[in-house]
């Protein structure tokens, strides 16, 4: 790698080892927050299934409950 480096340092092209090393990091930063998007997707999408899954075991919530037993859902005469 100092080879290199020195290669490009003696022919004047360290503007252009700036932009490569600058292209680098920019493409690995890219990748890095695609990667992570993806598995912030994936853990909504399980917690998503997950939700819907508990609400099918637990029923529909009209059958939950007892409407006599709730004084806000009887109708005032």
């Amino acid at each position: 790698m100092s080879d290199l480096i020195d290669t490009f340092i003696a022919r004047g092209d360290l503007a252009h080892l700036a932009l490569l090393l600058w292209a680098g990091a920019a493409s690995f930063a890219l990748w890095f927050a695609l990667r992570e998007l993806a598995a912030a997707a994936r853990r909504f999408d399980d917690f998503v299934r997950e939700l819907e899954a508990f609400n099918r075991r637990a029923g529909p919530p009209w059958r939950a409950c007892d409407p006599a037993r709730h004084t806000s859902n009887r109708t005032i005469r």
